[in-house]
């Protein structure tokens, strides 16, 4: 079975695990600590930054299914021919930081550049739909990215979440729009969806309740110190994944 394989299964089981280290994230050492706390933990995927010294020496520590992000289909090209085992389009972190928000015709081109500089037949490609857009949008955007040929779509929105609690409130409120989207698209497309942007253990259940096959997990894990806490932290997010398994178990 393929690396790629792996992720595919859990994701077809509905109980996915990407933790993403940072798709403007090229501190080496940090990226080392949040993949060594994946592989540990036994998460279903890594997500890195488009930056091919950083894939190789992730690759010699990990044999886990590594994604690599990145919004320049050159990029993404070029991920494919060092050997990652997923591209995506996205996140959008870095553009939000940076002022610019994509609409759905600019990802949508994105992804259509990005299909004709690689081999689909033998590429995993994952999309992120922005948050921002407008419910109708996202949809829209997500049956043409599945007619395009995408195998996986993921979610987002705490960029625009309206957070005004702290606590568990406060976790929920920031993952709200980003689990709301995931109700929304997974109802109109047939291709599985990962929910991100705000996913902590707290929330990540909801997000599978919601209809996710998957869930990528950032900040609540990469913002940790240790590796330690940071495997505690993915360690109890597939504790909580695999119980959904057991949900849609039990619902059949």
């Amino acid at each position: 079975m393929g690396r790629i394989d792996f992720f595919k299964e859990h994701l077809m089981e509905k109980r996915a695990v990407k933790i993403i280290s940072g798709i403007d994230n090229f501190d080496i050492e940090s990226v080392k600590k949040v993949v060594t706390a994946a592989n540990q933990a036994g998460a279903s995927a890594i997500d890195i930054c488009a930056d091919a010294e950083i894939f190789k020496t992730v690759r010699q520590i990990t044999e886990l299914p590594l994604f690599i992000s990145s919004v320049v289909p050159e990029e993404l090209a070029q991920a494919v021919e060092i050997g990652a085992d997923a591209i995506e389009l996205g996140n959008f972190d870095a553009l939000y930081k940076k002022g610019v928000r994509l609409g759905s015709e600019e990802v949508l081109e994105l992804a259509r550049k990005t299909m004709s500089l690689i081999n689909k037949s033998q590429t995993f490609f994952c999309v992120t739909i922005p948050g921002h857009i407008s419910v109708g949008e996202q949809i829209d955007l997500a049956r043409k990215l599945e007619e395009l040929g995408a195998d996986l779509i993921q979610t987002e929105g705490a960029a625009i979440a309206d957070v005004k609690s702290e606590g568990a409130r406060g976790l929920v409120e920031t993952a709200q729009v980003s689990i709301a989207n995931t109700i929304e698209i997974s109802r109109n497309v047939d291709i599985p969806v990962m929910t991100a942007s705000g996913i902590t253990p707290t929330t990540a259940g909801l997000a599978f309740a919601a209809g996710a096959s998957a869930i990528g997990v950032g900040s609540c894990v990469n913002k940790l110190d240790s590796t330690i806490a940071m495997a505690a932290v993915v360690t109890n997010l597939i504790e909580i994944a695999n119980r959904n398994v057991k949900r849609e178990t039990a619902l059949v």
